[in-house]
């Protein structure tokens, strides 16, 4: 079987075992018997810590999860600073929790009840993969834009009971945050964990909407009736 991998500074194609394992035993297969330079991360090989998100044949996927086919195109995240080969690094992806303030701004004392638990209940799962950022298009036009990672923990504290200031961090992600996403679903679609990404910045759209703010792209619309 053989598969390609983006290098650091080139491609490079490998023979490995056909035996139907997961990407990340044949990575470790290449640099236990034939090339000790290749650099990749990894972690739990459990699928719970997300540090071994890279891409394949386009796809953001986790390495250990996913079933090596002969043919693969092996390549870093997009939009991360490549260390090298497979190896980035998430750092700024971090920087984004900052840039959308995504914590809780005044809290308040009240009753967490079972179902207030499983509205943030998924959003929670997020396993710092960076696969949803990785795949978002809207980074390759505008790359200031806060991005789905940081988003949907935005709409995980603007949920949460106990925030008693949801208006200071709405109105964070305004700017380059919720009206620049496109609805394309490709986060939805790639994480792991099943958190939905796209419904999560449509809820921060309507919880925009309800303080007063609405998408500043219809102002440039004239929905076909020209100048009258």
């Amino acid at each position: 079987m053989q598969i390609t991998i983006k290098r650091t500074n080139e491609t490079e194609e490998f023979e490995i075992p056909n035996d139907n394992a997961t990407l990340l035993k044949a990575l470790y297969h290449l640099k236990n018997n034939i090339d000790n330079s290749l650099t990749f991360s990894s972690n739990c090989r459990s699928a719970v810590c997300g540090t071994c998100a890279m891409r394949v044949n386009g796809k953001e996927v986790l390495a250990c999860s996913y079933s090596v086919q002969d043919g693969d195109l092996i390549e870093p995240l997009k939009y991360h600073e490549v260390q090298r080969d497979l190896k980035v690094n998430k750092q700024q992806v971090r920087e984004t929790l900052k840039a959308s303030t995504a914590w809780l701004q005044a809290s308040q004392e009240t009753t967490i009840t079972q179902d207030n638990v499983h509205e943030t209940e998924k959003q929670s799962d997020c396993i710092l993969c960076d696969a949803c950022y990785s795949a978002c298009p809207v980074l390759e036009i505008n790359p200031d834009f806060i991005g789905p990672f940081a988003l949907t923990r935005v709409h995980r504290y603007t949920s949460d009971p106990r925030e008693a200031d949801i208006a200071t961090t709405i109105a964070n992600v305004q700017s380059n945050g919720i009206w620049d996403c496109t609805l394309c679903g490709e986060c939805t679609a790639v994480c792991p964990q099943g958190i939905d990404p796209k419904m999560d910045i449509n809820m921060l759209r309507g919880t925009a909407t309800r303080l007063g703010y609405m998408d500043p792209n219809y102002k440039a619309m004239d929905f076909g009736f020209g100048g009258f």
